[in-house]
């Protein structure tokens, strides 16, 4: 961990003379938990069954995607279904990996429980239908987060910003005096399309330098300063 982002939970002065933002708004997948996997093994087990071709990179190609644009691109790779039916048959397969555990990216609790404390409401903001973010919701401390923006919720899907727009108009905030935390690149845009201050920590792919985009390797030790910092439109790279 960067000495940098080290935290002190106790110090009432945490978040320095910044003040923080109106609200957190975070993706889910490779974001929050580390599902990415959890959708590459399950997409590699409905094309082996249909022995159509599928390659890491092609798995890599569909992260932070809308599920029925992933459900199109395996229809189009081969596999013999409906894109609905596909992207009900993948979404069942992660569930019940959900279910056995929810796999928490480092820092993310600690964060999170940091934010509670200071009276700032966090929302999941996702490509994922609603069954599975309330499944990851479920598995966080009560009362975590304020509202979800599920991928079966909204007209346009990343990377149209209409979901992190989705997300303040909910909490009822302005959404540049949010700061949205992603992982993809379909994420990122949406989110430094909605004008929120964005935050891009690496997950499965690398997080490329964008202009108005802050980048962090991980969010372990990444407290309620960094979060002010971003919130007064300080640029941070930890890259």
């Amino acid at each position: 961990m960067n000495p940098a982002l080290r935290r002190d939970p106790e110090d009432p002065g945490v978040a320095g003379s910044r003040a923080l933002p109106k609200a957190v708004l975070l993706d889910m997948d490779g974001t929050l938990v580390d599902t990415e996997p959890y959708w590459m093994a399950a997409e590699q087990e409905l094309t082996s069954a249909h022995s159509v071709a599928w390659s890491h990179e092609d798995a890599l190609g569909l992260v932070g995607q809308q599920l029925i644009v992933s459900a199109g691109v395996l229809q189009a790779a081969g596999v013999p279904m409906a894109p609905a039916e596909i992207v009900d048959w993948l979404i069942a397969r992660v569930q019940e990996r959900l279910a056995q555990e929810v796999p928490w990216r480092p820092g993310v609790l600690a964060l999170l429980s940091d934010l509670t404390a200071a009276g700032v409401p966090c929302a999941i903001v996702t490509m994922s239908y609603r069954s599975l973010a309330e499944a990851v919701a479920a598995g966080a401390p009560e009362d975590t987060f304020a509202t979800i923006v599920a991928g079966d919720e909204v007209s346009r899907g990343k990377p149209d910003p209409e979901p992190y727009l989705t997300a303040a108009e909910r909490l009822g905030v302005a959404v540049t005096d949010c700061v949205a935390i992603e992982d993809s690149p379909v994420g990122i845009t949406s989110a430094l399309a909605s004008g929120a201050r964005t935050l891009g920590v690496e997950a499965v792919v690398p997080v490329e330098e964008r202009p108005g985009l802050s980048r962090l390797r991980s969010l372990d030790g990444a407290g309620l300063d960094v979060i002010a910092r971003l919130a007064a439109g300080e640029l941070i790279d930890e890259y």
